[in-house]
């Protein structure tokens, strides 16, 4: 049986995506690009804002079609829209057989042969709080030399504005010999970069060792031989301690690089956000995190049109983002999810204000972008090759300051044959106002 599998939203969903992925390979299903060759369709779904939501119904309807003029004869929705949606979907969409929920994905082959001897709707959406542990070697679907390891699940945080705990439960850690183990084998299958990745990363351990210990994990995914790059992705501000610094700043295959979401620096908004930091703290710790590392790359996101925000704490965020000067900064209008506190505040703002804010607060992110890569120019990094440009014979990588797919890119003008994955010196020569260009340091 061929197997189509459609991956949507974030990285952490494609962790569930790739392990579902290796556990039907084990069960001796095969796969296919083609939908119209696909006996069965999978879509791993996302609903973190109305957007993805949609973008998630848009391909469960497409994909729906196929059951009808192809020879698709299984259609089955997995991750946070069935999880959250699964009577509507019912309702609404009789096509699809069989639901996956957001603590089920280990019981994905179990589930679509449930279907195929015809037991009828196969639902498989059970209490968020399971915690899945897949034995079965991941199919990795990044280009192979860097990849994500979800070292936690769930979130207790209950920011207004979020529905993740409703999906995905509350937290919940891995332990460090599985992710140790998980990341062995990703590094023999040659990935050279691991990103950590959770709804919070922080704070892992507390829940299994009973303090915080994502500097523990650092130092033993240090010790695997043959990787390359750690890199650490949403860090709260708030949780960011001494011993996780010094771990960033001592660990040789830490990046010097944190991603760090703060979402709002007017304390106004960050209180009705249920956020636990206020601006001067936030302050604090990106002083602090200079002071200690210097040459940290530092990315945040940004919420506009939050319930209530007004100009003045518009401006206040736009000087504190003009004071800060982050490396890296994304921005995202609000979405309002039902079944959230935000979702029932007064004051809710009108889509034209919510994009005016996120534009202005992007137009100031270009130019700091655009004065930091300069201040590139003349200082030699360490890139890692990603890819060959044939007609300007430039190869294209990342440097310890670039996330894949969120960040910028460095351009390295080379004579002789590089390889995706090769690790190499660049002298910076140029820049624009996210990516850098240089050459070859032999």
């Amino acid at each position: 049986m061929k197997i189509l599998f459609v991956s949507l939203g974030c990285d952490k969903n494609l962790v569930d995506t790739e392990n579902m992925l290796g556990i039907l390979k084990n069960k001796g299903f095969e796969f296919t690009d083609d939908e119209w060759e696909a006996d069965i369709i999978a879509i791993n779904t996302c609903c973190f804002i109305g957007d993805a939501k949609q973008e998630s119904i848009n391909t469960i309807l497409e994909m729906a079609e196929h059951k009808k003029d192809a020879r698709c004869k299984v259609l089955v929705v997995a991750g946070c829209l069935a999880h959250r949606y699964q009577d509507e979907i019912i309702k609404e969409i009789p096509e699809v057989d069989a639901f996956v929920g957001t603590s089920s994905y280990d019981k994905i082959a179990d589930m679509i042969n449930s279907v195929l001897e015809e037991k009828g709707i196969s639902n498989f959406v059970e209490d968020a709080n399971r915690m899945p542990m897949v034995e079965a070697d991941r199919i990795v679907t990044t280009p192979g030399y860097y990849e994500y390891l979800k070292i936690a699940e769930g979130c207790d945080k209950h920011c207004t504005y979020c529905v993740i705990p409703k999906v995905r439960g509350s937290f919940r850690s891995f332990p460090i010999e599985y992710l140790v183990n998980q990341t062995k084998k990703l590094v023999e299958g040659g990935v050279k970069e691991i990103i950590l990745v959770a709804q919070e990363t922080t704070l892992y351990g507390v829940d299994l060792y009973g303090k915080k210990s994502l500097p523990k994990l650092l130092h033993n995914l240090g010790l695997i031989e043959g990787l390359e790059w750690i890199r650490i992705l949403y860090c709260y501000p708030e949780e960011i301690n001494d011993e996780l610094i010094e771990a960033i700043k001592n660990e040789p295959k830490v990046c010097h690089y944190l991603d760090m979401p703060i979402q709002h620096a007017s304390d106004n908004i960050l209180k009705r956000m249920g956020r636990r930091t206020s601006k001067q703290e936030l302050t604090d710790i990106v002083a602090k995190l200079r002071s200690e590392i210097p040459d940290i790359a530092l990315r945040t996101t940004l919420i506009t049109g939050f319930p209530g925000e007004t100009d003045v704490d518009h401006e206040e965020v736009m000087q504190f983002i003009d004071e800060c000067e982050f490396d890296r900064l994304g921005v995202f209008t609000y979405s309002r999810e039902e079944d959230t506190v935000a979702a029932q505040m007064p004051d809710q703002i009108d889509e034209a204000i919510k994009e005016k804010y996120r534009d202005e607060l992007m137009q100031l992110q270009q130019e700091i972008s655009a004065d930091r890569s300069a201040a590139m120019i003349g200082r030699t990094v360490r890139v890692m090759i990603e890819g060959f440009i044939p007609e300007d014979n430039t190869y294209v990588g990342r440097s310890y300051k670039d996330a894949p797919n969120v960040d910028g890119l460095v351009f390295v003008e080379c004579d002789r044959e590089l390889m995706s994955g090769d690790f190499i010196d660049v002298k910076i020569t140029g820049s624009t106002e996210y990516d850098l260009i240089g050459t070859i340091v032999e």
